[in-house]
C-alpha cells in the first residue's frame, strides 16, 4: 500500500513536508487541551462496507447506537481490516531497520549483557503491545545478538484508591491478555507477576538468571519510583535499559529542560524529527527458546481477584488491545480525518480520532499512528497539521512537563505569575460553590458542565473542547484552586479510560493553573488565568444539542 518512500531518514514521506505541516499549524495555532482536544466523541464503529464521512446536518448518534447499528454514512472504499494487513506488510519490509541508541538511556552503571545468564528480560510497563515498540524491538535485538530467550514480564500492582476501577484494570489485563497471544506465537515468553516492580522483578530476574532488563519510560512519579526500586535491588553486573518507546522524540533527547510552552520546544522537536520519525520493524519469531517458559495465566480469575472499584465499569465503545486499537485508527483515517481540521471543536460532531485509551495504555504506537495518518492526509489531499500539531508537539510536552517538574501535579508547580494570580484572587467570591460529590454527580445549575461530566462518567470519556471548559467551570464553583486542581484531577483519573496520564495532568494545569499559557485580561476567581464561559460555547457549537443528548434527564 505504501509506495512513497524516501531513503533519507527511513520515512514514508518528504520530512520536509511533514515539519512545513508543523510549521503551518504553529502559525495559526492557539492553545487547545492538548492531545485531550483531539481524541474523544461518539465511536464511528467500522464497517466491512464502503463509508464516507457523514454530512453536517446527520444527527450523530451516541456511542453506544453507533456500537449497535453503524450509519449507512460510514462507508469506506475499502474492506474493513485493510490496515492490519498492510502494518504486517510495512514492518516485514523494515524488519532489518537499526535501532537508534539514542532513543535509551542507562539507568545503571553496568552496561553489557551478563555472560553465562539465561536470557533477557523487557519489563513491560507504559507500552503495552508487541509490535511498534522500540523497548521491545531493542531487547530482541539484545537478545538476538547474545544467542538468548527473551522473556517479557508485567509486575500488577493494584493501589488502594478511588482511582483503582475496573473501567481501568479491564481496559489493562484484555489488553495485556492479547499481549500475551501474540508473545505466544512468537516463541517470547509472557510473564505476569503479583506485586510491584521493586519487589517482585529483581527476584525474578535471579531465580531465571537472566542478564540484562530494558524497560520503557513513563514520567510519572510512581513509574520513577518503581525504577528506582529496581535500580537500586537488581545485581549490580544486570544492566537497567531504559527505551522511550512512548514519545517519537525521546523526552530526554527533546529537551533537557522544562519547557515553558509549545513554541519553545516545537522547534527542537521539528528539528529532530527526520531522525527519529521512522518507520518500525518488525517484532517476529524469536529464534532462541527458553527452557523454562511462563507460567499459564488465567485472565478472567485475575481480572475477577482484583480489589477495584466495580462501580466504576467497562465502556461499550472502546475495546481494549492493539487490534482494537488500529481498528479504530483505521475507522479515523477513513472516515474522520477529513472533518478533523474544522470540526474538531464541535462535541457534536464526528470528528476525533478517539485514539486516546489506546495510547494512554500504550496499546498503539503514537509514532505508527503519526506515520501513517501523515502518509493518509496526503495520499487523500487531507490537511492533518492541526492532528499532528496535538499528536506530536503538544502531547510530547506533556511529558516533558512531568519529567522536569515533579510538582506537576500541584498549584505549587505553576508558573509564578499563575501562583500569584491566583492567590491574589483565591478570596473572591464564587458565584457557586459545589462539593466534590455534587460534582462528581454531575449535581450543578450548567447543563452544558453538567452533560460534559455525565459523558465522562458514563462513557469514560468526554470532548476535548469541553474538557477546557469543565475544569475551567471546576476552579470558578469550588472555594481554593488547590481544591479545583484535586477535585479535577479526581473525576478525571477516576472516570476518563485516559486518565492518570501526563496529557490529563498538563490539561487540568493548563485549565487552572495557566500551564503553557499566557496571562489574560484580570478578572475575579480566574485572576489572569485563561476564562471560558457558557456563552462561548454557544459561539461555537449547538450547546442545546449535546445538553439533550447528555444532560441527565433529573437534572
Amino acid at each position: 500500500m505504501l509506495r512513497y518512500f524516501l531513503r533519507r531518514a527511513a520515512l514514508p514521506f518528504a520530512p520536509e513536508h511533514f515539519l512545513s505541516l508543523l510549521s503551518q499549524r504553529s502559525k495559526r495555532s492557539t492553545f487547545v487541551f492538548f492531545y485531550r482536544t483531539e481524541p474523544l466523541t461518539s465511536q464511528s464503529v467500522m464497517s466491512g462496507k464502503k463509508r464516507k464521512a457523514p454530512t453536517s446536518a446527520a444527527k450523530e448518534p451516541s456511542a453506544k447506537q453507533q456500537k449497535q447499528a453503524p450509519c449507512k454514512e460510514e462507508k469506506q472504499e475499502r474492506a474493513g481490516g485493510w490496515l492490519q494487513d498492510h502494518l504486517k506488510q510495512q514492518r516485514t519490509e523494515k524488519k532489518d531497520m537499526k535501532f537508534n541508541k539514542k532513543r535509551l538511556r542507562f539507568v545503571s552503571k553496568a552496561e553489557d549483557v551478563k555472560q553465562g545468564s539465561k536470557g533477557v528480560l523487557y519489563w513491560m510497563s507504559r507500552d503495552q503491545r508487541v509490535q511498534d515498540n522500540w523497548a521491545l524491538i531493542h531487547a530482541q535485538q539484545l537478545a538476538v545478538k547474545e544467542n538468548l530467550p527473551l522473556h517479557i514480564c508485567f509486575c500488577l500492582v493494584v493501589p488502594k484508591s478511588e482511582l483503582s476501577t475496573l473501567r481501568h484494570f479491564s481496559f489493562m489485563l484484555k489488553g495485556l491478555k492479547e499481549v500475551a497471544e501474540e508473545c505466544k506465537t512468537l516463541d517470547i515468553q509472557f510473564h505476569l507477576l503479583h506485586g510491584s516492580a521493586g519487589e517482585v522483578l529483581p527476584g525474578f530476574v535471579s531465580d531465571r538468571g537472566l542478564g540484562a532488563v530494558v524497560t520503557d519510560f513513563c514520567p510519572l512519579r510512581e513509574q520513577m519510583q518503581w525504577l528506582e526500586d529496581v535500580k537500586n535491588l537488581l545485581p549490580k553486573d544486570i544492566p537497567l535499559i531504559q527505551v522511550d518507546a512512548h514519545n517519537i522524540v525521546p523526552c530526554w533527547v527533546a529537551s533537557p529542560k522544562l519547557e515553558y510552552a509549545a513554541r519553545t520546544i516545537r522547534g527542537k522537536i521539528t528539528k529532530l524529527l527526520p531522525e527519529y520519525l521512522t518507520d518500525l520493524p518488525l517484532v517476529e519469531q524469536h529464534p532462541y527458546t527458553a527452557t523454562r517458559t511462563a507460567k499459564p495465566i488465567d485472565w478472567d480469575e485475575t481480572l475477577a481477584s482484583l480489589k477495584v472499584d466495580t462501580k466504576v465499569g467497562e465502556t461499550d465503545w472502546a475495546k481494549p488491545g492493539t487490534k482494537a486499537g488500529v481498528a479504530m485508527l483505521e475507522s479515523f483515517i477513513d472516515v474522520r480525518l477529513k472533518l478533523f481540521d474544522t470540526k474538531r471543536n464541535d462535541p457534536n460532531a464526528h470528528a476525533l480520532s478517539q485514539l486516546s485509551p489506546w495510547i494512554r495504555f500504550g496499546h498503539l504506537s503514537a509514532q505508527r499512528v503519526a506515520l501513517q495518518v501523515q502518509h493518509s492526509g496526503k495520499t487523500a489531499g487531507v490537511t492533518v497539521a492541526s492532528y499532528i500539531e496535538e499528536l506530536v508537539v503538544r502531547r510530547e510536552l506533556t511529558d516533558n512537563f512531568c519529567f522536569y517538574n515533579k510538582k506537576y501535579d500541584s498549584v505549587d508547580g505553576a508558573y509564578e505569575w499563575a501562583q500569584k494570580t491566583l492567590k491574589d484572587h483565591a478570596k473572591d467570591k464564587r458565584p457557586y460553590l459545589y462539593t466534590r460529590e455534587q460534582l462528581e454527580k454531575a449535581k450543578s445549575h450548567d447543563k452544558l458542565w453538567n452533560g460534559a461530566q455525565y459523558q465522562m462518567v458514563s462513557e469514560g470519556k468526554m470532548h476535548g473542547f469541553l474538557r477546557m471548559y469543565w475544569a475551567k467551570k471546576i476552579l470558578e464553583w469550588t472555594s481554593s484552586p488547590e481544591e479545583a486542581l484535586s477535585t479535577a484531577l479526581y473525576l478525571n483519573d477516576r472516570y476518563s479510560l485516559d486518565g492518570q496520564d501526563p496529557n490529563g495532568f498538563v490539561g487540568c494545569m493548563w485549565s487552572i493553573c495557566g500551564i503553557h499559557d499566557q496571562g489574560w485580561a484580570e478578572r475575579p476567581v480566574f485572576g489572569k488565568v485563561r476564562y471560558m464561559n457558557y456563552k462561548g460555547c454557544l459561539r461555537k457549537f449547538d450547546v442545546a444539542r449535546f445538553e439533550k443528548q447528555y444532560c441527565p434527564k433529573n437534572l
